[in-house]
């Protein structure tokens, strides 16, 4: 049916190689509308051939700031989109060697713009909640292993994550992911 628009992320003119958002084809008249949310096909022929084994979704409230967690020893592919309300989601390039190692990218999805990010292996993945109530689903490319996740603080000033928290907007945040470690830590690990 419909194709997708696949766009490179950049930062400060610095592809951010592997990061890709995509936009799908939307056909909308009076009733609503209809999108292809995954075709492998339209996938592959973009350049994201992977074999996505797992589908997870979730529900927040306004404020929620969930990350920057990645895998240690099973990193996954991860294509992620919101399905009602609306995140800033990041990404933070952790690939060893990558000339971008330690930059970050981030993007509004929301159930409007109908947007999804393609983010790699090995990349720190997190997001803030904007709307009242946001809807989150990603498809992964490894199974859950809850022994096997890493994470970095979500205000980690060598990352400089301009997260675009609003004037009032109480930040809600696990005891976990408030106990990451800042990217030097990382590095001598």
């Amino acid at each position: 049916m419909g194709k997708i628009t696949v766009t490179e992320c950049t930062r400060n003119g610095v592809i951010i190689e592997g990061l890709k958002i995509i936009e799908p084809a939307v056909f909308g008249d009076a009733r609503g509308y209809f999108m292809e949310t995954y075709n492998q096909k339209d996938y592959k022929e973009a350049g994201i051939a992977m074999d996505f084994v797992q589908d997870n979704q979730s529900c927040s409230k306004k404020g929620v700031l969930r990350g920057l967690h990645f895998q240690i020893q099973f990193p996954q592919d991860k294509l992620v989109r919101v399905v009602s309300g609306e995140v800033f989601d990041v990404a933070v390039d952790l690939r060893p060697g990558s000339k971008t190692y330690g930059k970050w990218f981030g993007v509004i999805l929301s159930a409007e713009n109908k947007k999804q990010f393609f983010i790699p292996k090995n990349f720190a993945h997190g997001f803030l909640v904007l709307s009242d109530l946001a809807e989150f689903a990603y498809k992964c490319t490894d199974f859950y292993h809850p022994n096997d996740e890493g994470g970095l603080a979500w205000n980690d000033p060598e990352i400089g994550v301009e997260w675009p928290i609003p004037d009032g907007m109480d930040l809600i945040i696990s005891e976990k992911d408030q106990k990451w470690g800042g990217l030097s830590n990382l590095s001598k690990a």
